[in-house]
């Protein structure tokens, strides 16, 4: 379930710190949250697509720890991160 570069290139451009960012953390939890989206989306449709639902553990695990990691380097860059994308705690 990947996204399309249109997509992809938009939420760079929402989340970057500058031109050229595309691996800081801001960036990879808004690209992993939306690829989380499409999946439940999928998972909702397809129930028994169990391959499909141990993906989307593993992306919302990898968007728990790095959303961890934000939160102790730069907290006031986490908050504004979780609220802009609606992540609960």
């Amino acid at each position: 379930m990947a996204l399309d570069s249109a997509k992809k290139k938009e939420i760079i451009s929402n989340f970057a710190r500058n031109e050229k960012d595309t691996g800081s953390a801001e960036v990879q939890i808004a690209l992993l949250t939306e690829r989380i989206k499409k999946l439940t989306e999928h998972l909702k449709i397809n129930k028994k697509d169990h391959s499909s639902r141990l993906g989307l553990l593993k992306l919302v695990g990898q968007r728990r720890r790095l959303m961890r990691y934000l939160r102790k380097k730069d907290f006031a860059k986490y908050t504004e991160v979780k609220e802009a994308l609606g992540i609960r705690n």
